[in-house]
């Protein structure tokens, strides 16, 4: 049988530099074939060279691509024919691939209007049934819509569609699930190899976890540096992997840790009584408002030195819960204790010495650190406050937090010169510099590679233990919160559904909904 795709010895460069050595590999017919690697490997670059969209300063370097046993065309012309009908792409991020401007309907028809002679009727009908086969409820008005109404799981079902309308020989799946909560990157990635099986369509996945790769995958091809590190069956490859590399991948796969002695009754360090956290509806603006309540009525209590982790889909609430306990966002209702106090509408001295004793970790450090600042101003800066640390000793106990997080000798680089990993570990010093009683870290591994992941992890695991502040890990993955939480809360619908000791709530789920996202959790091979 002729593979659907070949690559025989591919190059790509950069500036006179390699980012690509000498790959080879095949796909045959309706199978599933992942490139793994982490950030910089080179495998989102090898997708976009079989397509032809490789960005301005790359460029291939050498070797041959064929597709259905013919080489690829470099002329654009002939690779504009191609896209659709022969190959498709679904990519990361699908609000950047989706027009803002256009309405879904409108963009979902323009591929069957330029590879098709469909009227607009037929259109139109094969638009619908494919948004219903993707689980889009009232499909023919939500053609209508704009992709800001959707939720990223819902654009991300209708990328998949508009690719698999032209049942597309091949499609190129890059990173398709990173921006999704657990739940819904199992939808997604069900759906998707649900379809490329019912239309026979080749797979190409493109992801840095090899929990994907367990599940979807038929074969594995592992890259690092550019280059093919090991390759074959991807049950065989992940069960025993022969290199290095590879190992280190599966390794970081979240594992249990040994739960930590019970700690003796103490008052809490934190709690909320019955907070409620209520916005507008939308398209209240003109009307009397009717008010959504993302965080519903919910009481929880952290000691001091115990890590919470606050586990639940998109849209739970758990990230404005974790925003009130902060009072980042104000609640409609119920009360915020401190070390006993009510701080629910402190203001002045009260609310600065509460502030000052609370921190938080943002999910993307890029986006959290001022990229005018140097690193070590950047962790100096909480220590301003209160007036009166001169500036020298604000350096001196920065550049001592950046030792203990790994980055010592980095404190005048600016954000931008740091990897991802080192960014988080820069939000993280910021946040432990003070040595806060208490530390939000709100989805802070979730955009990272599973290595990076790991370290990161045992960081702010390490770093609790030396401190013994009282941590609410928020997560939406319930795989990760095994090797560092003590409890886990699970949210939903602005509600705590379920709660209890680490190992009771992952053994012995007693709600259906948890169990639904232990199914989902990404594990290591075998677990």
């Amino acid at each position: 049988m002729t593979p659907v795709l070949e690559v025989d010895r591919l190059s790509i460069a950069a500036g006179g530099r390699r980012v690509v050595e000498e790959l080879c590999f095949g796909i045959a017919p309706g199978e599933a074939l992942a490139l793994v690697g982490e950030s910089g490997s080179g495998k989102s670059a090898t997708a976009r060279a079989v397509i032809g969209l490789l960005p301005p300063g790359l460029a291939p370097d050498g070797g041959e691509v064929r597709f259905e046993g013919a080489a690829l065309a470099a002329n654009s012309a002939a690779l504009r024919r191609l896209r659709g009908p022969g190959i498709g792409m679904v990519f990361q991020e699908p609000m950047t691939s989706l027009n803002p401007a256009h309405r879904i309907g409108a963009q979902m028809e323009e591929g069957l209007a330029l590879h098709t002679s469909l009227s607009r009727t037929q259109r139109r009908d094969a638009c619908i049934a494919m948004l219903e086969r993707v689980g889009i409820t009232d499909a023919a008005s939500r053609l209508n819509a704009f992709p800001h109404e959707f939720s990223g799981g819902m654009r991300q079902r209708i990328m998949l569609a508009s690719v698999m309308l032209l049942r597309p020989r091949l499609l190129i799946a890059d990173e398709p699930t990173t921006a999704l909560d657990t739940l819904t990157q199992a939808e997604v990635m069900d759906l998707m190899s649900g379809l490329a099986r019912e239309h026979g369509t080749a797979l190409l996945l493109i992801t840095h976890d090899l929990g994907l790769v367990a599940r979807y995958a038929d074969r594995a091809l592992v890259m690092q540096h550019g280059r093919a590190v090991e390759q074959g069956p991807a049950a065989p490859l992940l069960d025993h992997p022969r290199e290095a590399y590879t190992r280190a991948l599966v390794d970081a796969l979240p594992r249990r840790g040994v739960a930590r002695p019970t700690r003796p009754p103490s008052a809490p360090l934190i709690e909320a009584r019955g907070l409620s956290v209520t916005y507008p509806k939308r398209g209240a603006l003109f009307r009397r408002a009717e008010m959504f309540a993302a965080v519903d009525d919910v009481s929880l209590a952290i000691h001091p030195g115990e890590v919470v982790a606050l586990v639940g889909g998109s849209g739970s609430g758990k990230t404005t819960l974790g925003r009130a306990m902060l009072r980042l966002v104000q609640s409609a209702s119920g009360q915020l204790l401190f070390r006993g106090a009510d701080m629910t509408r402190q203001s002045g001295p009260a609310l600065l010495d509460f502030r000052l004793a609370c921190q938080i970790v943002f999910q993307d450090p890029y986006s959290s650190l001022d990229p005018r600042m140097r690193v070590r101003d950047i962790v100096a800066e909480p220590l301003r406050l209160p007036a009166g640390m001169a500036m020298a000793e604000r350096h001196r106990r920065a550049d001592a937090m950046l030792d203990e997080v790994g980055l010592g000798g980095l404190g005048a680089r600016f954000p931008h010169a740091l990897s991802g990993g080192q960014r988080q570990r820069v939000a993280i010093a910021r946040a432990l510099v003070r040595d806060p009683a208490f530390v939000v870290a709100d989805e802070a591994v979730s955009a990272l590679d599973a290595t990076v992941r790991k370290q990161v992890l045992a960081l702010l695991r390490d770093q609790q233990r030396r401190r013994g502040f009282a941590c609410l890990f928020v997560t939406h993955d319930l795989g990760v919160v095994e090797e560092i939480a003590d409890r886990i809360v699970v949210m939903q619908g602005g509600r705590i559904v379920e709660s209890g000791p680490r190992d009771a709530v992952l053994d012995t789920p007693a709600q259906e909904y948890t169990r639904a996202l232990l199914a989902a959790a990404l594990r290591r091979p075998g677990a």
